[in-house]
């Protein structure tokens, strides 16, 4: 560890942009093994699916080739498009009149439109379609109101409720990175576009929106990305997508070739969307030049136009949070009795002990990626690092298809060794065991890790190092007294995020769990595939409350970070 920082306090680079070989493996090759082994570790499973082709299914692919292969990409289609708009159209509004605007409640607005985050898109689908349906407790209200006529009520079990559905569980992601970039321009630009003869309106989408295009493209991307992966909502709506074909597949077919191959279509689909949107975002530049908007900078709403934002805010916040989690308490109250026993503490627990586990494991590895970028800025680190947190942007469904034949290989091999060697026949090792589960949530939940803990590595600067070793502070020490202070709110925030994903993640959990490990994710899937949406509201409940641990600890930073903001102005005398 020594010599570790001994590299740090010279830093010198060769032209090209690497450390020069004497470096490359010198005394800091340690960390670029440990930052490939890791890349190596979350890029097998992709690489297994992509080899899935030689060995084709010829009956299975003609099967979904005559009946579902045109279905599956049409309604992935419909549903990727539709989302996208509902949230661009709730995601950017929201974050305008939030982030610019002053009109009654903006700053309880202003956090609480973050609340849906904590509700996953399971649980939102099952408790429309329990509250929207022709017997929930709407359509049955409207019926009573006015006896012998039929009232005409959309059908939620449609690609329209579904889209609904996923776009206001998803429009938060839009809306954070937004209102973050409107912030930063305040009224001005608004003024800008105004004294160039343009209306406000017209100045909004002549100015403000593109200027605000990077933010947007790239919350849109996550809700591209949560949309392709998402499992739990379109199969309670028996709504299929290439997810729930994968699954089927694997459970319905039992052929995981088949699984495998669907798997690498949706993956190249995601690969070419990412490639497209980093292209389409490289030829741009975006700069702020100027000082940042304070919060005295907002467009004062008169009339009715101020009662008009207050009432959309508060509709987009009542449908998508207050409606579901009072019906969850609703149907708890009811079924607390009879459904809640001993099994809920199993429940609870596995739950717990799969998130904790993930979230140790996920956050060293994420420490140790993030000292390798710190020690190592050359290209080829860079890529590493970028191969190791690509498996958030892939679905559930195929990370457990890559993690189960990896595991199966490897145990099969295994089982033979030993039975070769020493002449013991045994069943699976490795599969089917917690350890399957451990690994697929690491591929999966690598970058929520490491963006937190890599944001937080840049206050430890070379200067503190060499203060630190001039006082005598090196190796170990260095790090236990000095980094690790500086580190721990990073740190503990990706273990809260992870934790939480954990806790909300049903297809990995669903597919890779061992036998009898069900947890409150696989309750409510198992619920609600058999209708029993009261039932599921006990299980669902308690995952939205541990939801709202990083939605808290997301408020507490904007709060946080608009107090700086506004020191850091009032000290320059703005």
């Amino acid at each position: 560890m020594q010599q570790t920082i001994c590299i740090e306090r010279n830093p010198v680079k060769s032209r090209s942009g690497f450390f020069p070989l004497r470096r490359l493996f010198g005394c800091l090759d340690g960390w670029r093994l440990t930052a490939c082994g890791i890349a190596v570790f979350t890029t097998l499973p992709l690489v297994v699916i992509f080899f899935s082709f030689l060995k084709p299914e010829p009956d299975i692919w003609r099967h979904l080739s005559e009946t579902l292969l045109a279905d599956l990409a049409f309604n992935t289609v419909a549903l990727v498009s539709g989302v996208l708009a509902g949230t661009f159209f709730l995601g950017v509004s929201l974050a305008w009149l939030t982030g610019v605007c002053d009109f009654p409640g903006r700053s309880f607005f202003s956090w609480a439109l973050l609340l849906p985050l904590a509700v996953p898109t399971y649980v939102f689908a099952f408790v429309f379609i329990g509250v929207f349906d022709f017997s929930g407790p709407v359509q049955s209200l409207l019926r009573a109101w006015s006896p012998g006529y039929r009232i005409w009520f959309p059908n939620i079990r449609s690609t329209g409720g579904v889209i609904l559905v996923m776009t206001l569980a998803l429009y938060p992601y839009v809306y954070f990175l937004c209102r973050s970039a409107f912030k930063t321009q305040g009224k001005r630009s608004i003024e800008a576009a105004q004294s160039l003869g343009y209306s406000r309106w017209s100045g909004f989408f002549r100015v403000a929106l593109p200027m605000a295009r990077p933010w947007i493209a790239g919350s849109l991307m996550l809700v591209l990305m949560e949309t392709l992966a998402d499992f739990g909502a379109v199969s309670i709506f028996n709504f299929d997508t290439f997810t729930t074909a994968i699954y089927k597949s694997w459970y319905g077919f039992f052929s995981l070739p088949a699984a495998a191959q669907l798997s690498s279509l949706l993956v190249l689909i995601v690969f070419a969307v990412m490639v497209m949107e980093h292209r389409i975002r490289g030829r741009k530049r975006f700069t702020q030049s100027g000082r940042l908007s304070t919060e005295s900078e907002h467009i004062i709403l008169l009339g009715w136009k101020r009662w008009a934002a207050f009432g959309f805010a508060m509709g987009v916040l009542f449908i998508a949070f207050v409606v579901p989690v009072s019906q969850l308490l609703y149907w708890c109250i009811e079924v607390f009795g009879a459904e809640f026993d001993f099994r809920y503490f199993g429940f609870v627990f596995r739950s717990i002990f799969f998130a904790f586990s993930a979230a140790l494991v996920i956050t060293i590895c994420a420490l140790l990626l993030s000292y390798a970028q710190r020690l190592h800025t050359d290209r080829f680190t860079n890529l590493i690092i970028q191969i190791s947190t690509l498996g958030y942007a892939l679905p559930g469904t195929v990370l457990a298809v890559g993690i189960f034949i990896v595991f199966a290989s490897v145990d099969n091999t295994l089982i033979q060794i030993l039975k070769r060697t020493a002449g013991i026949s045994t069943g699976p090792l490795i599969q089917g065991t917690f350890i399957t589960v451990i690994a697929a949530y690491m591929v999966r939940f690598m970058a929520a890790g490491f963006n937190s803990v890599s944001s937080a590595m840049y206050r430890v600067t070379p200067n503190l190092d060499e203060a630190s070793i001039s006082m005598g502070i090196t190796g170990l020490a260095l790090v236990r007294r000095v980094h690790l202070p500086i580190l721990k709110s990073g740190i503990f925030t990706a273990a809260i995020l992870v934790f939480v994903d954990v806790m909300k993640e049903m297809p990995i959990t669903l597919m890779t769990r061992p036998f009898g490990w069900d947890t409150l994710a696989v309750k409510v899937y198992e619920l609600t595939s058999e209708g029993e949406w009261e039932r599921a509201a006990l299980p669902a409940l308690a995952l939205i409350l541990a939801g709202l641990i990083p939605v808290a600890i997301l408020t507490r930073k904007i709060e946080v970070s608009g107090k700086i903001l506004r020191g850091i102005e009032n000290g320059n005398g703005s």
